[in-house]
């Protein structure tokens, strides 16, 4: 990312013009409420946050073990290995013990048990934004808002992780896009274009299936994986209603009744029959083997891939590139982004220095550029001064073109802390063709219903 000052200013004005709620919104996946992996945000150097946390020299000495909580992601337990060695060099009295807890739905059931029995970690890593708030922060977490490392924290990320004014959460690793990678030699092979509309991107499906090519991957043995056409479509919604955050925060939306909100069910509709004949029981990983071998033309899944990507298939990475979501407009062609998760801190811990200046390193520029050697990254960081590697791939310079002409809004649940718990399951209905379009987004205002009622929001 060659500009992520800019990317933030603009990210940042479209949030605050969106009425952020405070929290990354909706959970997708694993956790948009950990606004994917975050820490603590140290400053560039990590002194100032660790000098005004440090104990006393009395205390310095003291064993102190915690324990961290983080996704068993392949990505997730590498780049979080390499964040703990770092730390318990730099702090030989802090010994740091791991624990990797699944993804998807069965992860944030996992997470909101621990919390409700009290046998939480120190310190987790979790999405940011609505899954986020899900969580009752104000019960559960430590209040991070006057934290020192704050002040290297991008203002845009804040909100993802805050609640009623206060922050409590720090960001772990770079932000992402939402959108469609594609093997570039098949695109090659069939004389293909990048889409900039959907109806060019269900062209090339077309002409790809009929080459006797796997025209998309799915990878639905994941179920979170099935959410991402209709997720990713939000840059689509927002430019045709600017309001619809607010709106639909507020009860006055509905995806059954917005069209341009409903179009992303209608779009995941249309896919059904361009799968991989054995795609429901193929999981993320296997789908994105298939990618990189060009055994699946098209993979919709967000750039927080690109890591596995280069770990597991390091000479095919130039064999694969990105492009936003299409809508039906070539004139409103844009990126929909995810912020990164969050690295929180257990209320009742009964080390919160010594959590607090773990949250701090994993934030800080020394902690992105620990991550950024075992961990490629899927966007800009969202630490002031963390600068992307030098062999950052092609895969996520792919998105710079969209940030650069300011062609990016914030995913629905960075804007919104209503997310659906049954997305993912309604999905996986509308894209194997058991359920349409029209159905399936009524069916998901009904489940929207419940959590906003659990949240207490108004208009309810």
């Amino acid at each position: 990312m060659s500009k992520p000052r800019k990317f933030f200013a603009l990210l940042s004005s479209v949030l605050m013009l969106s009425g952020l709620l405070a929290a990354c919104g909706g959970g997708s996946s694993d956790k948009e409420n950990e606004s994917s992996p975050s820490a603590s945000g140290a400053s560039p150097s990590g002194s100032a946050s660790v000098s005004a946390s440090a104990p006393a020299p009395s205390e310095s000495q003291e064993k102190v073990k915690l324990t961290l909580l983080v996704d068993n992601n392949q990505d997730t337990v590498i780049y979080t290995k390499a964040l703990v060695d770092a730390f318990q060099a730099k702090y030989p009295n802090i010994t740091i013990e791991t624990e990797t807890r699944p993804t998807g739905s069965e992860g944030d059931n996992f997470v909101k048990t621990r919390l409700a029995t009290g046998d939480m970690n120190d310190v987790f890593f979790y999405n940011s934004g609505s899954l986020m708030q899900a969580l009752n922060p104000e019960q559960n977490m430590i209040d991070l808002t006057n934290e020192p490392f704050q002040a290297n924290v991008i203002d845009s990320f804040k909100p993802t992780v805050s609640i009623n004014g206060k922050i409590y959460g720090a960001p772990v690793g770079s932000t992402m896009g939402g959108g469609w990678f594609y093997n570039k030699k098949i695109y090659a092979q069939l004389g293909l274009s990048v889409p900039k509309t959907w109806a060019e991107l269900m062209e090339n499906n077309k002409k790809i299936k009929a080459a006797g090519i796997t025209a998309m991957i799915g990878s639905y043995k994941d179920t979170w994986t099935s959410q991402l056409i209709m997720l990713a479509d939000y840059f689509n919604v927002q430019a045709q209603v600017p309001n619809f955050a607010a709106d639909y925060t507020g009860n006055k939306a509905k995806y059954a009744t917005t069209p341009a909100a409903l179009r992303g069910f209608q779009k995941l509709e249309e896919t059904v029959g361009y799968y991989n004949k054995d795609f429901l029981a193929t999981t993320y990983d296997a789908g994105l083997k298939m990618l990189a071998e060009g055994k699946g033309a098209h993979y919709p899944m967000l750039t927080f891939a690109v890591p596995a990507l280069v770990q597991n298939n390091p000479d095919k990475i130039d064999d694969i590139g990105f492009f936003a979501q299409p809508g039906d407009s070539a004139d409103q062609n844009g990126l929909t982004v995810w912020m990164p998760g969050g690295a929180y801190i257990y209320k009742n811990t009964e080390h919160p220095e010594e959590a607090k200046k773990f949250v701090e390193f994993v934030a800080s520029a020394e902690g992105v550029s620990i991550m950024g050697t075992v961990s490629k990254p899927s966007g800009p960081y969202a630490i002031k001064g963390a600068a992307l590697p030098d062999d950052t791939p092609q895969v996520v310079k792919d998105m710079l073109p969209y940030f650069d002409n300011n062609q990016t809004a914030p995913a629905l649940e960075f804007l919104s802390p209503v997310k659906g718990p049954s997305l993912e399951q309604i999905t996986v209905e509308v894209g194997s063709g058991k359920r349409k379009a029209a159905d399936a987004a009524a069916l998901y205002d009904q489940d929207v219903k419940k959590q906003a009622q659990q949240l207490g929001l108004a208009g309810w």
